[in-house]
């Protein structure tokens, strides 16, 4: 398992312990995690993968002996510690022909604007996926830097979280791709939605019990997305921190804010 993989469980953990409210939420996360972290290592162990690109027509279907022959481990995976909803549709997908389940896989995998996967129907083929988009930008070799755009420089999808680290006097601030990781430098006061630069209409709040996450909004297209401030706590993992959250999230909704993009767990 990828160091990457271990700290985000070992997080997880650790935040089961402090936060009673995300102890179940996080705890669900953590086998989710391990089971990825499990999968990213059998796929750096697979010899003669293919690594296409995960974007367009060349993107290609996901099909490795790797991926395929363990989406039913994990939709049992599920099944067995998800909350009731999320059950229920891993039931379906487990029950559905090969052919069906290889079809959902590759539909996400291409990330179309006219996929009819939403929601919670999403996450288990998402979360499934996710180690294998991770493992493909790895070894592409791409870089980006001076790359400054809100959608992910390598699978083109939204943002997830934002990241503030230590610069000087100041923060600088990054994304993290909502499906392959991956982590790019963005600018502090401008929103990544509508590109909204007006420091007055981009209010940040933050919560005494969560110090290190900031929940950064939006007034003109009244969307919003939780950064991890690393400035206060470096141990952060922010995937994890983020999903740790849960009450900044039904605050920002209760206020009319949407946010940007779900995380992993479609919250």
């Amino acid at each position: 398992m990828s160091s990457s993989w271990q700290r985000r469980i070992e997080r997880a953990e650790e935040l089961e312990r402090l936060h009673p409210f995300a102890a179940q939420i996080l705890h669900f996360y953590g086998k989710i995690a391990r089971f990825q972290g499990e999968l990213y290592g059998r796929l750096e162990n697979a010899s003669g993968v293919h690594q296409p690109k995960p974007s367009g027509a060349e993107a290609g279907p996901p099909e490795l002996p790797e991926l395929l022959a363990r989406f039913p481990d994990f939709l049992r995976l599920i099944e067995q510690n998800a909350p009731p909803q999320l059950q229920v549709v891993a039931r379906e997908l487990h029950g559905a022909s090969e052919a069906t389940r290889a079809e959902l896989l590759n539909e996400v995998w291409s990330g179309s604007d006219v996929t009819q996967v939403v929601g919670i129907h999403q996450f288990p083929t998402r979360a499934f996926l996710q180690p294998y988009a991770e493992f493909v930008r790895v070894r592409s070799g791409i870089k980006w830097e001076g790359y400054t755009h809100a959608l992910c420089p390598f699978c083109s999808r939204k943002p997830g979280i934002g990241v503030l680290r230590q610069l000087g006097d100041g923060g600088s601030r990054s994304l993290i791709c909502s499906f392959c990781l991956a982590e790019w430098q963005f600018r502090r006061i401008v929103c990544p939605n509508c590109a909204e630069e007006n420091p007055d209409k981009l209010p940040v709040f933050t919560a005494g019990e969560l110090p290190n996450v900031r929940v950064e909004c939006c007034d003109t297209c009244k969307s919003y997305m939780k950064t991890i401030d690393l400035t206060k706590n470096g141990l952060a993992e922010p995937v994890v921190d983020e999903i740790a959250a849960i009450p900044l999230d039904l605050w920002a909704q209760e206020r009319g804010y949407t946010k940007l993009q779900p995380n992993l767990l479609q919250m």
